[in-house]
């Protein structure tokens, strides 16, 4: 990727979320920073999904996914659990706070500002990825506080970024 095409998408605002879905008894989530609103009325938010991702195997069968808005303090460790771990190779909400909705799908208590649920209305192949976008048909108010940011996530948490991720680059994420 040209230099200045990677400056420019750096400079754009991003949020880190947690998205999750189920298969049945079976929850996962990954953290994301493609989350956005799309309309106000209705609510409609878009997200996009690694195709390699065990939460986009969830959601494409289902038609459901929740968002989790990440607190401004959400620990390292946390992050880590849903963005550098597979939900394969691990239960990442065994030891996480969370709920459901009536449908099953899985939201945060643990460090999160707001949740939703969102019901599939249509996706959109973009080759590595799949953008999901969605009805909003419920939302949480779990706690106060600052959102976690991507930039505050890099330049002040100094985090990583995870190779699955939609703003991932092998020149810089070493």
């Amino acid at each position: 990727m040209d230099e200045w095409i990677f400056k420019s998408l750096c400079a754009m605002t991003y949020g880190l979320y947690v998205v999750s879905s189920c298969d049945g008894e079976k929850l996962n989530g990954q953290i994301t920073n493609t989350v956005f609103q799309v309309t106000a009325d209705p609510a409609r938010v878009a997200v996009g999904v690694n195709k390699k991702n065990l939460t986009h195997d969830y959601i494409e069968k289902t038609g459901r996914f929740s968002v989790s808005v990440l607190k401004q303090e959400t620990p390292m460790l946390f992050i880590g659990l849903f963005g550098f771990k597979s939900g394969r190779d691990i239960n990442k909400f065994e030891k996480t706070g969370y709920k459901k909705y009536e449908s099953g799908v899985p939201f945060l208590l643990e460090n999160s500002l707001a949740a939703m649920e969102i019901t599939v209305e249509q996706s959109v192949d973009l080759g590595t990825h799949t953008l999901f976008i969605g009805s909003v048909v419920k939302g949480e108010k779990i706690s106060d506080g600052p959102a976690l940011t991507y930039d505050y996530y890099h330049n002040v948490m100094k985090g990583k970024t995870q190779k699955n991720a939609t703003t991932y680059n092998v020149e810089t994420s070493s």
